[in-house]
């Protein structure tokens, strides 16, 4: 429904308040400028029928639209038609003491993560990470993370599919850093006020990064704060000796980014690869081999398939 719908519903019974939530989806992510949902939702939670039903006037919208679809399936969705299909209780219990976590829309050619508000309904088309802290918007919006996700994710139709299991659990992180956690703060806090100041969302903002006539002086600085924590994401690594070639080059798959060469980018991944063979390895030696770290890596080369994800309802 519409947030006006959703606020008289909430003036009628500030009661409805406790079921009535924003539902930010991919697409707002990456195209609102304040990453603001344009619609709110109902949800009941894992509720039992006769508690939802307390609240009747939002149990009354969710009786007429969406119980003769569910009565349409014989499953738990019919049984249980007035809860999401897969409401993930675990993500929410994570992040429900949060005041901001990190979010990357799943389908994107951006491939950037921002900071939103876990007090909503985040659609499945976002990856959610349980982190509210600097440093890690910095190494997941550096050229180190894109890369790898570019390696090791899998494709919707043209574009790049952000996958957890093949990209994130398999991405080694560098030792925390204060000089990371500082880039990544400097770039978000000029990156957000840049989207609000021109009405541009995180997709149009990086056509601009990555357009190579764009020369306008706050699309300069943003590709210099990229630089820069691209940087302090490598020494972070220890990999300081390592020139990351900044400037516009071809990415397979996705045309021309402002990111590492092509000969640079192999490089890095070859380092990552390597990064990840000896962790593994040292669990394994420990005997505690964590078997996902590994399993996007080995099998890259022949598992690049399209993904189609369920929904919510």
């Amino acid at each position: 429904m519409s947030p006006e719908d959703a606020q008289a519903l909430i003036a009628t019974d500030p009661r409805n308040g406790d079921v009535l939530f924003p539902y930010l989806g991919g697409e707002d992510l990456n195209q609102s400028p304040t990453q603001t949902a344009p619609r709110w939702i109902i949800n009941f939670f894992d509720w039992t029928e006769e508690k939802a039903r307390s609240y009747p006037d939002c149990f009354a919208i969710v009786e007429e639209r969406m119980k003769p679809e569910r009565a349409k399936v014989k499953d738990a969705a019919a049984r249980f038609w007035w809860r999401f299909l897969r409401p993930r209780p675990e993500l929410y219990r994570t992040i429900e003491n949060m005041h901001r976590v990190l979010a990357i829309a799943r389908v994107s050619k951006t491939l950037m993560p921002l900071f939103v508000s876990p007090s909503q309904v985040l659609n499945e088309k976002i990856v959610v990470f349980a982190y509210d802290d600097d440093f890690h918007l910095g190494l997941l919006s550096s050229g180190f993370h894109f890369r790898w996700s570019i390696r090791h994710g899998t494709t919707l139709r043209t574009d790049p599919q952000y996958t957890p299991s093949d990209v994130f659990e398999t991405f080694s992180q560098p030792e925390l850093s204060e000089e990371v956690a500082a880039a990544g703060q400097i770039l978000d806090a000029h990156r957000s006020k840049l989207m609000v100041d021109s009405n541009m969302g995180l997709t149009d903002i990086y056509n601009q990064v990555h357009h190579p006539s764009i020369l306008n002086e706050d699309i300069q600085r943003l590709r210099e704060l990229h630089v820069a924590l691209d940087n302090a994401v490598r020494d972070a690594y220890g990999w300081s000796d390592v020139d990351l070639d900044h400037g516009f080059h071809e990415v397979h798959g996705q045309g021309i980014r402002f990111t590492f060469s092509p000969e640079v980018s192999d490089n890095i991944l070859d380092l990552l690869l390597e990064l990840n063979m000896e962790r593994y390895e040292a669990e394994v030696a420990a005997g505690r081999p964590d078997k996902t770290r590994v399993k996007s890596v080995a099998a890259k080369d022949t598992s690049n398939k399209q993904q189609l994800l369920l929904g919510d309802f």
